[in-house]
């Protein structure tokens, strides 16, 4: 079994109390928009991580990361992405793939709104984004989310909210 925490659009902010939602982890997964590489130094001190750059990101981010990770973990086959759009209107340059190899999981970031929803018309694939963790952007509360993947099964999903967009907590 392998605990995964997930976090989207930082934009150069990680909330301390991350690092706590995350402590029993086994992996922390972060779709995009990171905003520096303090934050990649920061994850990849604490725990094993993928990672994906996003469109704010610049090259010593690049450089770092990939624009795709496609991966297998515990029978799943993933790919995270930043731009990837949303059921049913995905971004037009990742749809051919889906549709041709589509993943079991899906997830990206970019648009900052929290979403977890099967999508039927592409083998009930999972989607996933976890919002956004960030202070910049227009969400209203920033947002991660804890889950278990195990031999083919997903379990224990958590939406963890960590407050509103410009507050400063913890």
């Amino acid at each position: 079994m392998k605990s995964i925490g997930l976090l989207s659009d930082t934009h150069g902010y990680l909330d301390p109390r991350i690092l706590d939602y995350f402590s029993n982890c086994d992996e922390i997964w972060h779709a995009g928009d990171i905003g520096s590489v303090e934050i990649i130094d920061q994850l990849e001190a604490f725990k094993p991580v993928r990672i994906v750059y996003g469109n704010i990101d610049n090259k010593a981010i690049q450089v770092r990361c990939q624009e795709n990770l496609h991966f297998e973990l515990e029978g799943f086959r993933i790919w995270m992405t930043h731009i990837g759009g949303a059921p049913p209107r995905y971004n037009p340059t990742v749809l051919p793939t889906l549709r041709a190899e589509t993943p079991d999981i899906f997830i990206c970031g970019h648009s900052h709104i929290l979403r977890v929803i099967r999508d039927k018309e592409l083998k009930n694939m999972l989607y996933i984004n976890p919002g956004a963790a960030g202070r910049e952007g227009f969400h209203k509360i920033r947002t991660l989310l804890r889950f278990n993947l195990h031999e083919g099964l997903i379990s224990q999903m958590e939406v963890i909210e960590l407050g509103k967009r410009g507050a400063i907590e913890g």
